[in-house]
Formats: C-alpha cells, sequence, structure tokens
C-alpha cells in the first residue's frame, strides 16, 4: 500500500521518516568523463581503476587520453555500474550539506496534530506540506544521522512544522507546543 503521489510516494510505515532527494545532477555519461571521475574516486591512480574495472592500465590511459571512445559492452557496463555507486552518495552528502546550511528540507506529511498551551484549536488529521528552515533540517538529518527513535524524529519534525506552519516563525502562537501522532505519511525532501 502506498500514500500520496508524485516523485516523493513511498509504502506506509507507521513512524520511520523516509527522506528523499530531489532530482540531482547527471552523473558522467562518456567513456572518458566517467573514467575522469572514477580516476578520482581512486585518488588519482590509473593502476587502481584499472583493477577495480578489469582491465589493464594502458586500456584506462587510453580512454583518459580519448585515444579510444566507445567501450566494449562488458566495459561500458563496468563503467556505468561503478559511477553511479560512487556518484549518488558524494550528490546526496552535497544535497544534505546544502539542507542543513542554506536550503532547508520541505516535509510533506498526514498524521494528527495535537496542541498544547496557547493552542485553541483541537487536535486533528491534517494533511501538510511546508519548507522548514536549515536550522530545523540541520536538527532533523542529525537526529536520524544518530539513530534517533521514532518518537525523536517526530519530535524533531514536530518543532520544525510549528516553526514554519502553526507559528510562523515565531509569530502570532509563539507559546504553542505541537505533538505529531499517528502518522500516515512522512516525506522529507531536500
Amino acid at each position: 500500500m502506498t500514500r500520496g503521489s508524485g516523485p516523493y510516494t513511498h509504502p506506509v510505515h507507521p513512524s520511520r521518516a523516509e527522506i528523499r532527494t530531489g532530482p540531482s545532477g547527471p552523473a558522467p555519461k562518456s567513456a572518458r568523463a566517467q573514467m575522469k571521475f572514477l580516476r578520482t574516486r581512486e585518488g588519482g591512480s590509473s593502476k587502481s581503476l584499472a583493477e577495480r574495472l578489469g582491465v589493464s592500465r594502458k586500456t584506462v590511459d587510453r580512454y583518459l587520453s580519448g585515444a579510444t571512445k566507445k567501450p566494449q559492452k562488458r566495459l561500458q557496463a563496468a563503467l556505468t555500474q561503478e559511477t553511479e555507486a560512487e556518484w549518488q552518495p558524494q550528490v546526496k552528502a552535497q544535497a544534505r550539506q546544502c539542507a542543513a546550511s542554506s536550503a532547508g528540507l520541505v516535509i510533506s506529511t498526514t498524521a494528527y496534530f495535537g496542541f498544547g498551551s496557547e493552542g485553541s484549536d483541537a487536535g486533528r488529521m491534517r494533511d501538510i506540506q511546508v519548507a522548514v528552515s536549515p536550522s530545523h533540517a540541520a536538527a532533523i538529518l542529525a537526529a536520524r544521522d544518530t539513530g534517533a527513535t521514532d518518537s525523536e524524529l517526530h519530535d524533531a519534525v514536530a518543532e520544525a512544522i510549528a516553526d514554519a506552519y502553526f507559528r510562523v516563525e515565531g509569530g502570532g502562537r509563539a507559546g504553542l507546543k505541537v505533538r505529531i501522532e499517528a502518522v500516515e505519511r512522512l516525506d522529507i525532501a531536500f
């Protein structure tokens, strides 16, 4: 069973937030560009890259110099697989750093929101999508990275949503306490 629509749809899980990145820059496509990228990941060593790809160092050097352009199927498959394996973690790390330092996150959730002091609204199920500040993004990502419990993650998300949606960055209901329960869907995008 899945909830939501669009690029951030995922199976419903009762509590664990799934953090997804939006589109990233494309990985290198040409054999030469892939070889250059992978060689940098190997610390600049053509020999190490050749061993990784199962070819000779001379073969790697021919692609790097541009003397050879079109690899055989086995080498093309190895280049694509190795490039993708190295590219995505790098892009995701950059997106996480950007979210925590300048861009923030977009949280989209369907959950029960309850309220504490100074809250006149009764708690209810809400479907909310809101951009949260980089400081809240950093707190959520840090909690997730340090193995926070689902309850701790929900508290961090509730605080971020409270500031961005209910308190409107400190205005209006500054003392409002928000708690999040019965999470049906929780998507966090960079």
